[in-house]
Parts: structure tokens; C-alpha cells; sequence
């Protein structure tokens, strides 16, 4: 890489000196001011070169000390209202001109995609007849050879550029070449006058039958693209425009606000350049054929466990993970970038799962969730190069051109550290927006990333790890909520547990011992689940009756649970008598351990 920028100038510096040798030999005259002007740019374009790349050199060292001043502050992004009533003046007034915008564009047509081009029956219907109209003035040409040796300025009249025939049909229907060939022969004697009439009149003739034959059929398309022309605005104007089931014009709908902001914001409150992606992602959407995708089946139920939805953040956002490292399966990778067809294919399945989470999760209404958590598992993920780079960059694109501000957090879970390095370079070309909506995390904090967003000033702890006591916790995705495998308490098709059952969080600290007490009654049964996150401590459970002088009943015998564990460990135990259950957890570890556990009594009726 630090090679790279001196082939440029090594090549610029043999240049120059390929022009002195020359030079020296052929001893040329000395050339005109405008020769010398242009080898003085040459001469001069090798420093000119150094100095660029020496500008863009300190250009990038300011944009990555920016990038990691601004990475400090990753995660720090906070929603604004979309009440119109909490926005700021300017805004208000940014918002009142783009529904003008909106309207005005709407009455003239501008979210309606252009016309398709006329069809190629036309074309071909002329094409013909020109052909026609080439070769018998040809022919004609040659018969008139003779007529120009009697000095007769009559052929040259009659021999016309076929595309000069074509273009102006009409003229030739109006007025007849009769009576220009009459006019023509006029000058001549009466033998050869009669002649060269009779020749000219047959010529005349075939060549006014040829350009009126095809001009019928001309005429008759052109008045036929002509007459539904006046209808089409009007059946465009009655179409409403929507985007997400939302109209562009409210009429009392409080959603459109909700969708204009997204733009506006996106733009930061530009209103034309907020217009132009209005207009682009309307006419995007119509092109790309969004309302049938939604209902088509593209037949990639494998791609399911890729990218889904699940569960919610703490502040209701809905949740979508991105779990590259399923790619590691070849087959599974070859359906989906395997050729052209396969990654158009999948281009569409992932516009489709995100519109369609869209339409089901969120709620454009000023006060209701309208964006959602992106979680990114970079966990074995495939190279950035391969067969998957161009449709991912397209993918990428069309989200940020069509599909503003849906994205509340984006966060990045088991970033390798070459994957820091390209975001710290990548950095300067992001607005202080988008970066302040992403977090990272390394393998060893993904989970608690999850759980907890945690800032650090001014060192990066959601992205090294790094430990402290000032610094600030904000509570993210609640553990019931994030799935098994990255880390937390959620299964498909639990019997026993379901998202609205929550979980505690304890932190057991290093060489220490922690316990939990779940009361319990008489005639109920007791269920509990728990998971140490890297486990490789001693756990047991044991029911203990409030009576004195009661038995205390071993549940689970205290044993060590190493790493590779099974993740979630459960117990169930039917109580006779009241008491409680106690779960002991001993960390002999010099580290400190995070608990995740929960409970549910059941009475006899339901257990039975």
C-alpha cells in the first residue's frame, strides 16, 4: 500500500526524462510558442503531481484524526420528534415548502415514470419504402445520364435524396410532380418533349405512388399516438402517489410528515436536494417494480437464517440481524452470488424482506416507531472480495438513495480488527449523522454490546473493551429479546419462556460467589433458565423449605460448567411446601462473569 503512491511519480519522473534525451539528439528547430507553452505543463506536471498527492496526503491524515475523534462518539445518535409541533421554526418552514414542492410536481406529472419509446412496427414500416425510394431514383439516374448529354437540366429535378423524400411526405402529397415535369420538358423540342415527358410523367408517377403509400400509414400512426395523448395526464393526476402505504399529499394523514422528515433530515433540511431523492426513490421503486415483489416468491428459504427479524430493542425499535458467516457454507453461497442471475436474485430478496419489515413493523405516525436496529455479525463473514462484492455494493446503494433514515442504530458485533481499519479509513466520507449511529464491538463484548450500549469518553469501550468507572450504561436490547446464539435467552418455539417473560442481569465478580433466591408456594411447580456468558464456573440448586427444622433437597448437584457448556441451563423442581429455590454460581475466575436468569411458577393445574 505505501508503494503504491510513488509509481505515479516515478513514472512522471521517466517521462521527463524521455523528453530531455529526445530533445538532445534530434536538435529540432525551436519550436512555435505554442509547442513550448504545452512542454512547459509537461516539464511541469511531475511536481504539479507531487504537490496533489503531498494535499491529499495531509487531507487524509486531518480526515483520519476527524474519523477517530468522531468514532469516539459512535452510538451517541438520538431520534428527533416528528411532531411538527417540536420542530424548530426553519424546519417547519423546510417542511411547508416541500409539500409545495411536492404538489407542484405532482400536477405536472414528475413522479410519473416517462413514456416507453414508440414501437419499432413504425420504423420498420418506412424502412421499406426508403429502400424502395433509393434504388428506383437510382436506376432512374442512369436513364437520365443520357438525357444530361442533350444539355437537359430535367433529370437533376427529379433526382432526389431519398432522406429529403422521407422527411417531407406531406409536401409531396400536397402538390403533384406532373405539372413540374411539363414545366421541366418545356424548353426542349417537340420530339424529344414528348419523349422526355412521357419518360418523366412514368417517373414522376411511380416516384409520387411511393412516397403517398408509405405516408398513410405514417399519417394514420401519428394520429393515433396523437389521440389518446390529452387522457394520459388525467389518468396519471388521478393516481395517488404513495411510498410505504403513505400518500405524499397528507390530506389529513399525519404518516406523510413522518416520511417527508425522513427526507429532509436525510438531506439536512435542503428541500431541493430533499425533492430530487423524493423524485429518484418514487420513479426508483416503479422501475424496479416494488408493489409485485412484495407478494413474488423468489424461492430462497435458505437465506432465512442470513438475514431476519427478531424481537425489539429497548425503546421498541425492531430488530434485524445480518449473519454473513452463514455464507461459509459453498452451496449456500453459490445459490446466491453463484452467476449475474443468482445476485439479481438475491438483490431483490433483500429489498423484499426490508420493505416487507417496513409494512409489518414499523409505524410512521409522529409518536409511533418508524426505524429500526441493524445488527451485523461479522463473525467468519466472507472477504470483501468475491463473487458477492458488486451486488453488496449495489445493495448498499439503492438502501442509502432510497431508504432514509430508517436505520435508529447499526451495530456491529465480532468486528475483526482489519474491519476497524477499513471503517477508520472509510470514516471521512460518512456524515457525523451516519457515524454517530454505529457502534462496534469485538469478539469479546458483542454479547454485552448487545445488552448494554456503554460510551467511554475518551476511549472507545463498545469497541476494545476497555474498562472504567466513569462511563455512562444506557440499556439497549434486553437479553429476552436477543437471540441464543448471540448470547441471549430467546428460541424459536420456547414452551416455557416467551419474550415477555423478563430477564435478570447480575454481574459476578472475580473469586466471589453469587446466589439468587426464587420464592416459591405450596402445590406449584417452579421453572427457572439461566446462562453465564463463557460459563467456566460451578453452579447447583437446591430447594430450601421456609418450616424449621424442614429438609433441604439437592435440585442440581454443584458441578464445574465449562465454556463449551450448553448455553441456557434449566431446572424445574414440584414444591409440596413453601420455601424457596437457590441457585449458586461460584466464579473462580479472575474475571468478572455476567448472569442472565429468569423463573416462572406454575400451580399444579397448569403443570399437570
Amino acid at each position: 500500500m505505501a508503494e503504491e503512491p510513488q509509481q505515479p511519480e516515478a513514472a512522471a519522473a521517466a517521462a521527463a526524462t524521455e523528453v530531455v534525451v529526445v530533445t538532445e539528439k534530434a536538435a529540432p528547430p525551436p519550436p512555435p510558442p505554442e509547442a513550448e507553452a504545452e512542454k512547459k505543463v509537461e516539464e511541469a506536471t511531475p511536481e504539479v503531481k507531487v504537490a496533489e498527492e503531498e494535499e491529499k496526503k495531509e487531507e487524509a491524515a486531518a480526515g483520519d484524526e476527524a474519523g477517530a475523534a468522531a468514532i469516539e462518539g459512535t452510538g451517541s445518535f438520538k431520534e428527533e420528534s416528528n411532531l411538527v409541533a417540536d420542530l424548530p421554526d426553519p424546519e417547519k418552514k423546510a417542511l411547508d415548502e416541500f409539500k409545495q414542492l411536492i404538489a407542484a410536481a405532482l400536477a405536472a406529472g414528475e413522479f410519473n415514470l416517462p413514456p416507453p419509446p414508440p414501437p419499432p412496427k413504425a420504423k420498420a414500416e418506412t424502412a421499406p419504402a426508403a429502400t424502395a425510394g433509393e434504388t428506383k431514383p437510382e436506376e432512374a439516374a442512369k436513364e437520365e445520364l443520357k438525357a444530361e448529354e442533350t444539355k437537359t437540366e430535367e433529370p437533376k429535378a427529379e433526382v432526389a435524396p431519398t432522406a429529403e423524400a422521407a422527411t417531407e411526405e406531406t409536401k409531396v402529397e400536397e402538390s403533384s410532380g406532373e405539372p413540374k415535369a411539363e414545366e421541366a420538358a418545356a424548353p426542349e423540342p417537340e420530339e424529344k418533349t414528348v419523349v422526355v415527358t412521357e419518360e418523366a410523367a412514368t417517373k414522376t408517377v411511380e416516384a409520387i405512388e411511393e412516397t403517398v403509400v408509405p405516408a398513410a400509414p405514417a399519417a394514420a400512426t401519428e394520429e393515433a399516438a396523437a389521440a389518446p395523448e390529452p387522457e394520459a395526464p388525467a389518468a396519471a393526476a388521478a393516481e395517488p402517489v404513495l411510498i410505504w402505504g403513505v400518500p405524499l399529499v397528507g390530506d389529513g394523514d399525519e404518516r406523510t410528515d413522518t416520511v417527508l422528515l425522513k427526507f429532509l433530515r436525510a438531506r439536512e433540511f435542503k428541500v431541493k436536494e430533499a425533492m430530487a431523492m423524493l423524485k429518484s426513490a418514487v420513479l426508483w421503486r416503479k422501475r424496479f417494480g416494488i408493489e409485485p415483489l412484495l407478494d413474488a416468491d423468489l424461492g430462497m428459504p435458505e437465506l432465512d437464517t442470513v438475514v431476519f427479524y427478531r424481537g425489539a430493542d429497548r425503546e421498541g425499535h425492531p430488530v434485524c440481524y445480518n449473519v454473513y458467516g452463514e455464507f461459509q457454507d459453498k452451496d449456500l453461497y453459490e445459490k446466491a452470488f453463484g452467476d449475474e442471475e443468482k445476485r439479481e436474485r438475491f438483490l431483490k430478496w433483500r429489498i423484499q424482506l426490508l420493505e416487507r419489515g417496513i409494512l409489518s413493523q414499523l409505524d410512521f405516525s409522529p409518536s409511533g416507531i418508524c426505524s429500526m436496529v441493524q445488527v451485523t455479525d461479522l463473525k467468519n463473514s466472507p472477504p470483501m472480495l468475491g463473487k458477492h462484492r458488486a451486488v453488496t455494493r449495489q445493495a448498499v446503494a439503492l438502501l442509502q438513495d432510497n431508504y432514509p433514515e430508517f436505520i435508529a442504530k447499526k451495530v456491529f458485533i465480532n468486528v475483526p480488527w482489519w474491519y476497524l481499519a477499513a471503517n477508520k479509513m472509510m470514516s471521512p466520507f460518512l456524515t457525523q449523522r451516519t457515524k454517530s449511529k454505529f457502534i462496534f464491538a469485538s469478539p469479546a463484548k458483542s454479547t454485552e454490546t448487545l445488552f448494554r450500549f456503554c460510551t467511554l469518553r475518551p476511549l472507545m469501550i463498545n469497541v476494545f473493551g476497555i474498562s472504567s468507572s466513569k462511563f455512562n450504561v444506557l440499556k439497549y436490547i434486553a437479553p429476552e429479546q436477543v437471540p441464543v446464539q448471540f448470547g441471549g435467552l430467546f428460541k424459536e418455539d420456547d414452551p416455557e419462556f416467551t419474550t415477555s417473560d423478563a430477564v435478570t442481569e447480575l454481574t459476578i465478580k472475580p473469586s466471589s460467589k453469587e446466589t439468587v433466591e426464587i420464592p416459591v408456594s405450596e402445590n406449584s411447580t417452579i421453572v427457572w433458565e439461566l446462562r453465564v456468558l463463557g460459563w467456566e464456573v460451578s453452579y447447583g440448586a437446591e430447594f430450601t423449605p421456609d418450616a424449621e427444622g424442614g429438609y433441604t433437597v439437592i435440585v442440581q448437584k454443584t458441578r464445574k460448567v465449562p465454556a463449551n457448556e450448553e448455553p441456557i441451563m434449566k431446572g424445574t423442581f414440584k414444591v409440596g411446601e413453601p420455601g424457596k429455590i437457590v441457585l449458586t454460581i461460584n466464579n473462580p475466575a479472575s474475571k468478572k462473569k455476567k448472569l442472565l436468569y429468569r423463573s416462572k411458577v406454575k400451580n399444579t393445574s397448569e403443570s399437570v
